[in-house]
């Protein structure tokens, strides 16, 4: 798309760079930790990775600060590989759950990338 002169190129809301997005590194980094979400009355959900599972209750670490707390299997929602960090398209999350939409929604909005589909 041409850019207009004195005027921002507005795709810049609509698209990431998704060679930034496919790293190997990261993609195994994920893949280790085995990341969920799990509720959290302070921001709606937090990222977590599971450390042991006990029956219907799981162990895990929350990612922000190292604490360790138990939470019931059935409260745990499934987190996307970062391959699909700022996904334009929500239909293509592989994980399409409460969790996921919002914090795609949230990471596209404080990275200025307003836009989203939800159709396919």
């Amino acid at each position: 798309m041409a850019q207009r002169s004195g005027q921002e190129d507005p795709e810049r809301y609509l698209f990431v760079d998704r060679a930034v997005i496919y790293n190997p590194a990261t993609q195994a980094d994920w893949t280790a930790k085995k990341l969920v979400w799990i509720p959290s009355e302070r921001h709606g959900f937090e990222a977590a990775s599971i450390k042991e599972e006990k029956g219907d209750e799981v162990l895990v670490e929350l990612a922000e600060n190292g604490k360790k707390a138990l939470v019931n299997k059935d409260d745990i929602q499934k987190m996307n590989p970062p391959k699909f960090s700022k996904v334009e398209d929500m239909a293509e999350l592989t994980c399409l759950n409460e969790a996921s939409v919002l914090h795609n929604l949230k990471d596209r909005y404080y990275s200025g990338l307003i836009y989203v589909s939800t159709n396919h």
